[in-house]
């Protein structure tokens, strides 16, 4: 069974851009990474999958359930973190986390004692009393107190300090370890390259690609630096230029033998051409539309 399935999902505000025919399958197991920047798409995504804002078209399932249909029970299965955790003010902490408890009809003490000892969370305080860090955590402790079998995370880690984020990972592969699903929706790609199998990249509301993690790292497009003295007038239909003090650096995935003959007429003291990671890769998709897939 797919834990997630979508197949042509859109979402329009109006006129606007939501999301636009996307299709999206995540195996149960997996942990899986979503990716972009703020606006493409990774929240409205979510909360269509889930069921808290209506779609346009298309069709979607979660843990073999429809997310219009059968919305209550896909939410008894599943634990959901917002990129914002809001709470109603004057409850404290654990107030809040039995709360989430009892919507859900479990008795979650003793998952939910260990999480806020793991994450050095005094239950004690009024929310209102909290930093972002910690409304961060009292969100991760609602969404995983009731060991769901899909967790969908979006933005998860802002505010969490270092050792936080460590320690927060921790949790979510001893998780996975155990047969949970993770759909993790984040900009940070260092996130998405430590922890993820699978991943898709999101672009203004559209997937423009979606592999292995190991495989969208695998592309033609290299990572060039030059020492010398370049003509930029020559280089100025390459999009991700960057001057650099001994030369410029740029992500390159053309014709080679076409830009060793721009190349040619300049005074070069040396180039590399190296691997670009998932950072410049996804760059790549971006500024130079990547792969269609």
């Amino acid at each position: 069974m797919n834990a997630i399935e979508a197949k042509g999902l859109t979402k329009f505000y109006g006129k606007a851009r939501g999301i636009v025919d996307l299709d999206l399958t995540v195996s149960e197991g997996e942990f899986f990474g979503f990716i972009g920047p703020n606006g493409a798409g990774k929240s409205t995504t979510i909360r269509t999958l889930l069921g808290l804002i209506k779609k346009s078209r298309g069709s979607a399932q979660i843990l073999g359930k429809d997310i219009e249909t059968d919305r209550k029970e896909i939410l008894s299965q599943v634990g959901y973190l917002p990129s914002e955790a809001v709470f109603y003010s004057g409850m404290r902490v654990k107030d809040v986390i039995r709360f989430s408890a009892d919507l859900r009809g479990k008795d979650c003490r003793k998952e939910a004692g260990e999480l806020c000892e793991r994450f050095d969370l005094d239950s004690s305080k009024k929310v209102e009393e909290l930093s972002f860090g910690n409304r961060k955590k009292v969100g991760i402790v609602c969404a995983l107190q009731h060991d769901p079998r899909l967790c969908i995370l979006d933005e998860p880690t802002g505010g969490l300090d270092p050792l936080m984020q460590r320690e927060f990972f921790s949790v979510l592969r001893e998780r996975n370890s155990r047969g949970t699903t993770i759909f993790l929706s984040s900009h940070i790609l260092s996130e998405i390259q430590r922890n993820c199998t699978r991943a898709a990249i999101i672009r203004e509301g559209k997937l423009i690609a979606c592999d292995s993690v190991e495989a969208l790292s695998k592309t033609s497009a290299k990572r060039i630096h030059i020492q010398g003295e370049v003509d930029m007038k020559a280089l100025s239909h390459i999009r991700d230029l960057q001057k650099t003090d001994d030369g410029v650096s740029f992500l390159y995935g053309g014709d080679i033998n076409l830009l060793l003959q721009v190349l040619a007429g300049q005074h070069i003291r040396d180039l590399s051409v190296a691997e670009p990671d998932l950072e410049e890769i996804f760059m790549h998709y971006y500024l130079d539309g990547g792969e269609e897939k």
